[in-house]
């Protein structure tokens, strides 16, 4: 019998998620993957996990990825001779191990029906069930996007007894950010756009340096933004500061390097802690680094914005009109304003209890959008 009552409820709502996107996957990508885990050994994996995840290994909180794939479906793979029980216990010693970015634990059923920790990999097969410890009580089901280990897509978010599934249909909602579209895993390699990339690990990285701030993108080769920015800007750049233009600018053959993608999170860690400084970081829809500290001001001549439509992409909730002092404190009524008067600008607000908002403009609701994604970041 499961000890974590959620996890039988989780495991029955996610199974048709994974089931129909692997289904929608080529039949290379099917021999790969074999099949997935049924509902039952879904429920198994996220009992085992939120148990470890309430553990300590020497005063530390276990944070571990599970995938489940069997060692012919991965390249490279760490075998250990002697597979290890999926366990509470097990994992909790193996977490100090496995902790860094990008490596995964693999789980497989062995033929006397037992579930088994066999190994690990830092690459998975598209559509692969991956289950991430996050913190104490919070975990994250995900599926992977194919061989680069740093992409995921969320599919629900469990934290204690409460379920979070990631609405798929979330995009289809009028002017979803390509932002949103990106994180929820309908956009292919083919037309994954790199500007959008590039925010996604902005906002990720904003997000864990823990302070709370604002990132404003405005378009390139217009000043209009300024009207709405105190002049004058303590921390003006110039020229801007052009690294992230300059990595982008390299041949797609060489993003799929090491180099190039060590060189690019060293850039986006940096930009992102910019806006942990009081005033939001500007930067171009082409990744120019124009300000940062920037003091955020209602343009001339605009009416105060006075209401706000509110969206969360979880399966069970509704747009409501809020006002911007709901959602937040300084930062999140500056952004709010921002985006209503320079309507070609989007507006990312990181808070220091890890809530994350995109603000824009609706262009057919005619009103401010504010979309709460957190639970696609973690």
């Amino acid at each position: 019998m499961t000890a974590y009552p959620a996890a039988r409820a989780a495991a029955a709502r996610v199974y048709p998620h994974y089931a129909q996107h692997l289904a929608t996957a080529g039949d290379e990508e099917k021999r790969k993957l074999e099949r997935l885990p049924n509902v039952e050994t879904i429920e198994a994996i996220i009992d085992v996990a939120f148990w470890a995840s309430l553990r300590r290994e020497e005063t530390y909180t276990p944070r571990i990825s599970l995938a489940f794939v069997a060692p012919g479906q991965v390249d490279l793979p760490l075998i250990f001779e002697r597979p290890v029980p999926l366990a509470s216990e097990p994992l909790t010693r193996l977490g100090p191990a496995v902790e860094r970015h990008g490596i995964h634990l693999c789980v497989r059923r062995q033929e006397n029906g037992d579930l088994m920790v066999w190994g690990a990999s830092r690459n998975l097969p598209e559509s692969c069930f991956v289950l991430e410890v996050v913190a104490p009580g919070l975990l994250v089901l995900k599926h992977s996007r194919g061989s680069d280990s740093s992409k995921f897509v969320n599919v629900a978010v469990l934290q204690g007894d409460e379920i979070k599934i990631v609405d798929q249909k979330a995009a289809a909602a009028p002017d979803c950010p390509e932002l949103l579209t990106s994180l929820l895993g309908l956009q292919s390699e083919i037309d994954f756009p790199d500007s959008v990339n590039v925010l996604i690990q902005l906002a990720v990285s904003m997000r864990a340096h823990g302070r709370g701030g604002s990132l404003i993108v405005v378009p390139a080769a217009t000043q209009f933004w300024r009207e709405s920015v105190l002049q004058p800007i303590t921390y003006s750049i110039t020229p801007p500061f052009c690294a992230l233009v300059d990595l982008m600018r390299e041949d797609p053959g060489e993003r799929v390097r090491r180099r190039w993608r060590e060189a690019l999170g060293r850039v986006v860690d940096g930009i992102a802690g910019l806006t942990a400084v009081d005033g939001a970081t500007i930067i171009t829809d082409q990744y120019e680094l124009l300000a940062f500290g920037a003091k955020l001001v209602r343009r001339a001549g605009w009416e105060q914005v006075s209401g706000v439509i509110v969206r969360e992409p979880i399966e069970g909730t509704a747009a409501v009109i809020a006002e911007p002092g709901q959602l937040g404190g300084t930062r999140h009524l500056s952004a709010a304003q921002f985006a209503h008067d320079q309507r070609d600008t989007i507006a990312l607000v990181a808070s220091q209890d890890g809530r994350f908002t995109v603000f824009g403009w609706s262009p057919s609701a005619k009103m401010v959008y504010a979309n709460r994604i957190e639970a696609l970041l973690l």
